[in-house]
Protein backbone atom coordinates (compact mmCIF):
# COMPACT_ATOMS: atom_id res chain seq x y z
CA UNK A 1 0.00 0.00 0.00
CA UNK A 2 1.27 3.61 -0.78
CA UNK A 3 0.66 5.59 2.48
CA UNK A 4 2.01 8.53 0.74
CA UNK A 5 -1.21 8.81 -1.23
CA UNK A 6 -3.33 8.64 1.78
CA UNK A 7 -1.56 11.90 3.56
CA UNK A 8 -3.77 15.23 2.34
CA UNK A 9 -1.78 18.11 2.07
CA UNK A 10 -3.06 21.37 3.32
CA UNK A 11 -1.64 24.21 1.76
CA UNK A 12 -0.89 27.77 3.69
CA UNK A 13 -2.10 25.95 7.09
CA UNK A 14 -1.50 27.07 9.65
CA UNK A 15 -0.11 30.42 8.21
CA UNK A 16 0.57 31.25 4.63
CA UNK A 17 4.01 29.33 2.80
CA UNK A 18 3.27 25.99 4.85
CA UNK A 19 2.46 23.07 2.99
CA UNK A 20 0.83 21.28 5.96
CA UNK A 21 0.90 17.56 6.17
CA UNK A 22 -2.33 16.08 7.46
CA UNK A 23 -1.80 12.62 8.70
CA UNK A 24 -5.75 12.34 9.43
CA UNK A 25 -6.97 11.13 6.21
CA UNK A 26 -4.53 7.93 6.50
CA UNK A 27 -5.94 7.03 10.48
CA UNK A 28 -9.28 7.59 8.84
CA UNK A 29 -8.60 4.60 6.25
CA UNK A 30 -8.57 1.42 8.22
CA UNK A 31 -5.85 -0.37 5.91
CA UNK A 32 -3.97 2.18 5.51
CA UNK A 33 -3.66 2.75 9.16
CA UNK A 34 -3.31 -0.80 10.27
CA UNK A 35 -0.40 -0.76 7.67
CA UNK A 36 1.21 2.34 9.63
CA UNK A 37 0.75 0.73 12.60
CA UNK A 38 1.96 -2.82 11.73
CA UNK A 39 5.46 -1.68 10.39
CA UNK A 40 6.67 0.29 12.86
CA UNK A 41 5.55 -3.35 15.15
CA UNK A 42 7.55 -5.44 13.09
CA UNK A 43 10.51 -2.98 13.55
CA UNK A 44 10.79 -3.22 17.44
CA UNK A 45 8.88 -6.22 18.08
CA UNK A 46 12.30 -7.92 19.06
CA UNK A 47 14.16 -4.91 20.43
CA UNK A 48 13.04 -5.70 24.22
CA UNK A 49 10.55 -2.58 24.77
CA UNK A 50 9.83 -1.55 28.03
CA UNK A 51 7.55 0.90 27.85
CA UNK A 52 5.78 3.40 24.31
CA UNK A 53 6.18 6.99 24.47
CA UNK A 54 4.50 9.68 22.99
CA UNK A 55 3.98 13.07 22.52
CA UNK A 56 0.45 14.77 22.09
CA UNK A 57 -2.07 14.62 20.20
CA UNK A 58 -1.71 12.98 17.27
CA UNK A 59 1.04 10.77 18.62
CA UNK A 60 -1.26 9.17 21.12
CA UNK A 61 -3.27 7.36 18.42
CA UNK A 62 -0.61 5.16 17.04
CA UNK A 63 0.99 5.39 20.36
CA UNK A 64 -1.19 3.58 22.38
CA UNK A 65 -1.69 0.73 19.36
CA UNK A 66 1.52 0.18 19.13
CA UNK A 67 1.82 -0.49 22.67
CA UNK A 68 -0.74 -2.51 22.97
CA UNK A 69 0.59 -4.70 20.20
CA UNK A 70 4.37 -4.78 21.86
CA UNK A 71 2.53 -5.91 25.19
CA UNK A 72 4.10 -2.31 27.02
CA UNK A 73 3.11 0.29 29.32
CA UNK A 74 1.90 3.76 27.15
CA UNK A 75 3.80 7.21 28.36
CA UNK A 76 2.08 10.30 28.09
CA UNK A 77 3.93 13.17 27.19
CA UNK A 78 1.88 16.86 26.97
CA UNK A 79 2.19 20.07 27.01
CA UNK A 80 2.81 22.33 30.57
CA UNK A 81 -0.11 21.80 32.97
CA UNK A 82 -1.62 19.01 31.48
CA UNK A 83 -0.57 16.14 33.41
CA UNK A 84 -1.78 15.78 37.08
CA UNK A 85 0.94 14.19 39.32
CA UNK A 86 4.31 15.35 39.76
CA UNK A 87 6.57 16.04 36.03
CA UNK A 88 9.68 17.00 34.99
CA UNK A 89 9.89 19.69 31.98
CA UNK A 90 12.25 19.89 29.50
CA UNK A 91 12.35 23.52 27.04
CA UNK A 92 13.23 23.64 23.60
CA UNK A 93 13.68 26.22 20.99
CA UNK A 94 11.20 26.63 18.18
CA UNK A 95 12.31 28.50 14.84
CA UNK A 96 10.93 31.76 17.34
CA UNK A 97 10.40 31.24 20.52
CA UNK A 98 10.75 28.80 23.13
CA UNK A 99 8.39 25.93 23.67
CA UNK A 100 7.92 23.13 26.91
CA UNK A 101 7.02 19.56 26.96
CA UNK A 102 6.80 17.21 30.29
CA UNK A 103 5.77 13.54 31.68
CA UNK A 104 5.10 12.08 34.99
CA UNK A 105 8.41 11.68 37.24
CA UNK A 106 7.22 8.19 37.65
CA UNK A 107 6.21 6.95 34.48
CA UNK A 108 9.79 5.31 33.58
CA UNK A 109 11.69 3.20 35.92
CA UNK A 110 15.51 3.41 35.26
CA UNK A 111 16.91 1.29 32.60
CA UNK A 112 13.88 1.00 31.10
CA UNK A 113 13.54 0.42 27.25
CA UNK A 114 11.50 3.35 25.49
CA UNK A 115 10.21 3.55 22.34
CA UNK A 116 9.07 6.59 21.42
CA UNK A 117 6.36 8.07 18.72
CA UNK A 118 5.41 11.03 17.11
CA UNK A 119 3.24 11.25 14.19
CA UNK A 120 5.97 13.76 12.30
CA UNK A 121 9.57 14.84 12.35
CA UNK A 122 10.07 18.04 11.05
CA UNK A 123 12.66 20.69 13.08
CA UNK A 124 13.08 17.54 15.82
CA UNK A 125 12.68 19.81 18.04
CA UNK A 126 9.94 18.33 20.02
CA UNK A 127 11.11 14.59 19.51
CA UNK A 128 14.97 15.61 20.75
CA UNK A 129 13.33 17.37 24.00
CA UNK A 130 11.04 13.83 24.52
CA UNK A 131 14.56 11.74 24.38
CA UNK A 132 15.64 14.26 27.15
CA UNK A 133 12.87 13.43 29.23
CA UNK A 134 13.23 10.00 29.07
CA UNK A 135 16.88 10.07 29.78
CA UNK A 136 16.27 12.59 32.65
CA UNK A 137 13.74 9.91 34.31
CA UNK A 138 16.65 6.96 33.58
CA UNK A 139 15.21 5.34 30.75
CA UNK A 140 17.00 4.25 27.72
CA UNK A 141 15.86 5.85 23.89
CA UNK A 142 15.29 2.09 22.35
CA UNK A 143 14.26 3.58 19.32
CA UNK A 144 12.21 6.85 17.76
CA UNK A 145 9.50 5.94 14.90
CA UNK A 146 7.19 8.48 12.59
CA UNK A 147 5.08 8.26 9.97
CA UNK A 148 6.64 10.98 8.29
CA UNK A 149 9.69 12.92 7.81
CA UNK A 150 9.85 16.15 5.96
CA UNK A 151 13.41 15.96 4.67
CA UNK A 152 14.95 18.64 2.98
CA UNK A 153 16.18 22.40 4.56
CA UNK A 154 14.20 21.23 8.35
CA UNK A 155 17.28 18.73 9.30
CA UNK A 156 15.23 17.12 12.26
CA UNK A 157 16.97 13.72 11.72
CA UNK A 158 20.17 15.65 12.85
CA UNK A 159 18.55 16.56 15.61
CA UNK A 160 18.18 12.62 16.64
CA UNK A 161 21.55 11.70 15.73
CA UNK A 162 23.05 8.45 17.60
CA UNK A 163 19.22 7.17 17.89
CA UNK A 164 17.70 4.58 16.09
CA UNK A 165 15.22 6.59 13.81
CA UNK A 166 12.15 4.81 11.45
CA UNK A 167 10.26 7.19 9.42
CA UNK A 168 8.25 5.31 7.04
CA UNK A 169 7.81 8.33 4.64
CA UNK A 170 9.98 10.68 3.77
CA UNK A 171 8.40 13.79 2.10
CA UNK A 172 10.55 16.49 0.71
CA UNK A 173 9.96 19.83 2.32
CA UNK A 174 8.17 22.44 -0.75
CA UNK A 175 9.94 25.13 -0.54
Amino acid sequence: MDLLKEIRNVPDWPKPGIQFKDITTLAKNPAAFKESCDLIIKKYKKKNIDEVAAIEARGYVWGGVIAYQLGTGFILIRKPGKLPADTIIEEYELEYGTDKIEMHVDAIKKGERVLLFDDLLATGGTAKAACNLIEKAGGVVAGIAFVIELTGSLHGRDKLEGYDVLSLLEIPVEE
